[in-house]
């Protein structure tokens, strides 16, 4: 168990931050499956704008890396894309 109280606080704080990144973490997976299983056109690319903030914010915290977020952006304008061909 730690003893100082500075090390007490940050063992509080990384518990707290954890969760939260854990959360919004899991709300990006779901929002990008949801994405994915859209077939109209109109409506995925309304609902991609808000996958596409939702996955620069988490990079910009630091709770997904920037590059993962950058692929997940790319993989999901090219399906977007793809719904226009079919």
């Amino acid at each position: 168990m730690a003893n100082h109280k500075s090390s007490i606080k940050r063992i509080r704080q990384t518990e707290s931050r954890r969760l939260r990144n854990r959360y919004y973490a899991k709300t990006a997976r779901n929002a990008v499956r949801r994405l994915r299983a859209i077939t109209d056109k109109t409506e995925a690319t309304e609902t991609y704008n808000k996958v596409s903030s939702l996955l620069d914010r988490l990079a910009r915290k630091g709770t997904i890396s920037k590059n993962k977020a950058g692929n997940l952006k790319s993989s999901l304008a090219r399906h977007i894309n793809k719904l226009a061909n079919a």
